[in-house]
């Protein structure tokens, strides 16, 4: 009998030792959640506690901290409901809390990773800007702010550098990479009399640019502006998402506490158990998998995204809410010059008098037919670019490129030009200047119908899709040049590609001549085409097409490259400007940019523009899909705290990735 209590008291000791160290580890176990639930979600705690002192109540990160909140004391709740008291002996699961807050940190950490990937995007565009311009001051180079470099100054941009200012090279020939700004990996091959534009990085050569622009008003300035101001610009999605949110998150708070209250107050009423641990935790549940977080942060990402792989393309846009509207384009209006075509005149056949004028301007019958043809169209050139070699009139340069020889000038006397007709000028015959023989000096005219007439030379008009150069040597009629603005060679497969991706209606607005406009449009199978018109009347046909799209969804672009499209850029739907070459004004009227002046980007900018609209649809589609059909599982009681994770951080992390696809265009986007 004394061994029996012996052993009753041996096991009444050992478990009451037990008992005490299930409570310790009780103790210890419940520290060791709160310290993870801690380390996991004090910035969560602290944003929610801000957001309820600052007016701003229902966010993600307060239904966050509710949820999970109410996930610890609801375990607490089970563990004193039988006691009265906490037991610690009874371990507290805390496994949901700390598990729901780890993983939306996980969430959160890969939407930082998805930013700072586009952030990159955009910082790679900022590293287009110069740190300093290299000038000559008591014979020595020396580095200065370009803030302080003055229009007209002499630069030096040695290999490697940047080039800090727009400007004409001056002395020097290079290659410079002008990827940063076009997206194109294409070098470009630069001499003396070309343009640069800054933020382009000399690759071989030493340059002396000649400044045209201060710093502010040069392009790698006026792009940054436009890249900074870009973010501020929200689309119609990203307003949707936010007015959603601010309605949304109030509601699916107000009936989460319905869930948790009415059913056991009507269970209660009808006499049956309230079940207040049940309801209170469908209650919780549907909190968290009712947080937007896949929406507000996968929404403004894909748009942030987008805006940077355009950027890296050499694409510009303005801001968000221009995505949806280019996404949308029915009818794409060009300007003529300087957009679909080289904006410079060329020369396009060579016509002596009495020669055919098919455009071949060859006689077929023999070898020495075909060999006397070309030089007396060579002929024709040399006298015509002679006359021309003082004047600063671009038909004039378009002979002398030509022609492609240098002048001595000691062989032209005698020059005057008069404007809007032509030049006539003396010129030593080209038989003395190969046989070096004397010979009696010719006198040249050239230029417009008009100034021939005026001469008293006999010569026609000659129908054609350009300006026709007439030449007279000693006052007998010679023979014609014709010059014309050729298409960008990229221009037919720009027209190609829009037609291609569902454009209806392709229009050029020009103010040429209708031959010079005919021929572009037919060229480049342009489905409408509008000639000889003023700025104003350019409004009035972008007026007028946008009046017959009332009722279509779609939208107008309009692409321009002058000073004299502002207004219609402005008035489109959407603008979009020539950036390398076209004027100041035109870029800031426009809401898209071209860095490389290719009319081609046009199409790559709306491929990129439904791409990223489809991304945001995709995301909205799924991220509502799925957190509809979760919250009704929520509320049923279908789903526990481990689906709610699933149903808010899995849904969030798999838009975001969604939404990183935006940063690169595809292939088809791409030129």
């Amino acid at each position: 009998m004394a061994l029996n209590l012996a052993s009753v008291m041996m096991s009444a000791f050992g478990t009451a030792l037990l008992y005490e160290s299930a409570v310790i580890f009780g103790w210890i176990e419940l520290i060791l959640y709160l310290v993870a639930y801690a380390i996991v979600g004090h910035d969560i705690l602290r944003k929610a506690f801000r957001g309820i002192c600052n007016g701003r109540v229902f966010d993600e990160n307060f239904l966050m901290a509710l949820a999970t909140l109410g996930a610890i004391g609801l375990a607490v709740y089970e563990n004193i409901r039988g006691n009265r008291t906490l037991d610690m002996s009874q371990p507290l699961d805390l496994n949901e809390a700390v598990a729901v807050m780890l993983f939306y940190q996980v969430g959160e950490w890969f939407q930082s990773v998805a930013v700072g990937k586009s952030r990159k995007n955009i910082a790679a565009l900022m590293d287009i800007r110069p740190d300093y311009a290299n000038v000559e001051q008591v014979g020595e180079i020396v580095q200065v702010d370009p803030a302080e470099v003055p229009v007209g100054s002499t630069i030096f941009v040695y290999p490697g550098e940047k080039i800090p200012m727009d400007g004409i090279v001056m002395e020097g020939s290079s290659t410079l990479n002008t990827s940063a700004l076009t997206g194109e990996s294409m070098p470009r091959d630069v001499v003396a009399g070309d343009e640069v534009i800054s933020g382009c990085i000399n690759m071989t050569g030493v340059l002396q640019v000649q400044t045209t622009k201060v710093f502010g008003q040069s392009t790698v300035s006026k792009i940054l502006e436009l890249v900074e101001e870009a973010g501020s610009r929200k689309s119609k999605s990203e307003q949707f998402i936010s007015k959603f949110a601010r309605v949304y998150t109030p509601a699916v708070t107000i009936f989460a506490m319905a869930l948790a209250i009415l059913p056991p107050v009507v269970r209660m009423l009808m006499g049956d158990v309230a079940m207040w641990g049940d309801w209170i935790y469908r209650a919780l549940t549907f909190l968290v998998i009712s947080c937007p977080c896949a929406l507000v942060i996968s929404i403004p990402l894909t748009f942030f995204a987008g805006l940077g792989g355009a950027g890296k393309a050499g694409i510009l846009i303005k801001g968000s809410n221009y995505v949806e509207t280019l996404s949308k384009a029915d009818v794409v209006v060009f300007d003529k010059t300087g957009t679909l075509t080289e904006g410079k005149f060329k020369v396009q056949g060579i016509f002596p008098m009495g020669q055919d004028t098919s455009g071949s301007g060859e006689s077929p019958e023999t070898e020495e037919n075909h060999r006397s043809d070309l030089d007396a169209r060579e002929r024709l050139l040399r006298y015509a670019a002679y006359a021309e070699s003082t004047s600063s009139h671009p038909i004039s340069k378009s002979l002398l490129q030509a022609y492609g020889k240098s002048i001595s000038p000691e062989e032209v006397s005698d020059i005057q030009e008069i404007s809007g007709h032509g030049v006539v000028a003396t010129v030593r015959p080209v038989e003395e200047q190969e046989t070096g023989k004397d010979e009696a000096l010719v006198r040249v005219a050239v230029g417009n119908l008009k100034w021939m007439q005026k001469l008293g030379v006999s010569a026609e008009e000659v129908p054609s899709a350009g300006t026709t150069v007439h030449v007279a040597l000693d006052g007998v009629y010679a023979g014609y040049i014709l010059v014309a603005d050729g298409p960008k060679s990229t221009a037919a497969e720009a027209i190609h590609r829009l037609k291609k991706m569902g454009v209806k209606r392709i229009v050029m607005l020009t103010g040429d001549a209708e031959a010079v406009a005919e021929k572009v449009a037919t060229d480049l199978q342009i489905d409408e085409y509008f000639s000889e018109l003023l700025p104003a009347d350019k409004v009035a046909e972008v007026e007028r097409l946008l009046g017959g799209m009332e009722k279509i969804p779609g939208s107008l672009i309009f692409v321009g490259d002058g000073i004299n499209d502002a207004p219609v850029l402005t008035r489109a739907d959407i603008g979009v400007a020539m950036g390398a070459l076209g004027s100041d004004a035109a870029i800031e009227a426009a809401d898209v940019v071209l860095m490389d002046d290719d009319p081609g980007k046009v199409a790559t900018a709306i491929a990129i523009a439904k791409r990223i609209m489809g991304i945001v649809h995709q995301n909205i589609g799924f991220s509502l899909g799925v957190k509809f059909a979760c919250l009704a599982l929520g509320a049923v009681g279908v789903a526990n705290m481990w689906f709610a994770i699933f149903a808010d951080v899995g849904v969030m992390v798999l838009a975001v990735l969604n939404a990183t696809r935006a940063l690169r265009p595809t292939s088809n986007t791409g030129r």
